[in-house]
């Protein structure tokens, strides 16, 4: 019932067996996903080795669109790789609040190397940005937001982005990366199913007007409410007291 979904992997413990189990059930589904590496605040915190064991066990074209800024207790916010600036969040109100900023000095020469890779790397898959890059290797943002998004629809790459949930920092940013990468229901096929009456196939466009079709995926029994089902909706509108 996903039409896109994002991996969260331990900064300390990385792709563990489960990692495993859950990505490769998603090729199997051919769901597009993010990642999201979460934790950067513990000790033993590691980015970089996150991303190469996603490349490595999960055979993965993780891409990195932000880099952490600090890491264990100094961690205090990200490098936005496509905007070249750098976001801090906000400790007393435990990230609500966010700051943004130009790339720190020390950080400097490591924002450029990855940006360059990022760039170099969506040059090589896609035509706009290699438009762009043969008239400046400055390429815009939104050429590169928008190159992601199509890679990411294809499947062909996972953007990966930073963070500390607890403390809700780098959460602004992977919502917008949701809507900026993930797809929309317009973005998929239409989805088949079979006719209860008739028995035909049928395919169904994602409109409100169009007749209802949908997937009940889950059933739980809850103590105060009785039965639950959970249900995705892909086409039509579903009401109370519909049959």
């Amino acid at each position: 019932m996903l039409d896109g979904a994002i991996g969260v992997f331990c900064a300390v413990g990385g792709v563990q067996p489960q990692s495993e189990t859950v990505w490769h059930q998603a090729e199997r589904y051919q769901v597009p996903r993010i990642a999201f590496v979460n934790k950067m605040d513990r000790i033993g915190a590691d980015f970089d080795a996150v991303v190469s064991q996603m490349r490595q066990r999960l055979g993965a074209t993780a891409l990195p669109v932000q880099l952490p800024w600090g890491r264990e207790e100094t961690f205090r916010g990200v490098i936005d790789l496509l905007e070249m600036r750098a976001v801090a969040f906000d400790e007393a109100s435990l990230g609500a609040n966010l700051q943004v900023g130009p790339l720190p000095a020390e950080l400097g020469a490591a924002a450029e190397r990855a940006r360059s890779a990022l760039v170099e790397y969506l040059a090589e898959r896609d035509e706009q940005v290699l438009a762009a890059y043969l008239q400046s290797p400055d390429v815009p943002a939104a050429v590169l937001r928008a190159a992601l998004r199509r890679l990411t629809l294809a499947r062909a790459v996972v953007p990966v982005l930073a963070g500390a949930a607890l403390r809700h920092k780098g959460i602004q940013p992977l919502l917008d990366a949701i809507v900026d990468y993930l797809p929309a229901p317009v973005d998929i096929p239409m989805v088949a199913g079979e006719h209860p009456k008739t028995r035909a196939v049928e395919r169904r466009p994602a409109d409100d007007y169009a007749p209802l079709s949908a997937l009940a995926f889950k059933l739980m029994n809850d103590p105060y409410v009785g039965q639950l089902v959970f249900v995705r909706v892909y086409s039509g509108q579903l009401n109370s007291r519909s049959s």
